[in-house]
């Protein structure tokens, strides 16, 4: 899939945990773990909206598109 989600790096450069981002954001762990996996299918605007938040950063730092070879 030719979109990435970012998310590990952006909870690296603010030094928070995942626990810590998704008990923030209001979802399980096992639904941040499928969005850093990359295996999300899809991703709410409410869930982007909330992850800029408690990251302090802009949808184009958590996902990015990267073409298919």
């Amino acid at each position: 899939m030719p979109i990435i989600v970012n998310v590990d790096v952006m909870l690296a450069k603010r030094k928070m945990s995942s626990t810590e981002l998704a008990e923030r954001i209001g979802i399980t762990q096992a639904n941040l773990l499928i969005l850093k996996n990359n295996k999300a299918k899809a991703i709410r605007f409410s869930t982007l909206d909330a992850l800029c938040k408690a990251l302090d950063c802009q949808p184009a730092d958590i996902l990015e598109y990267v073409p298919d070879k």
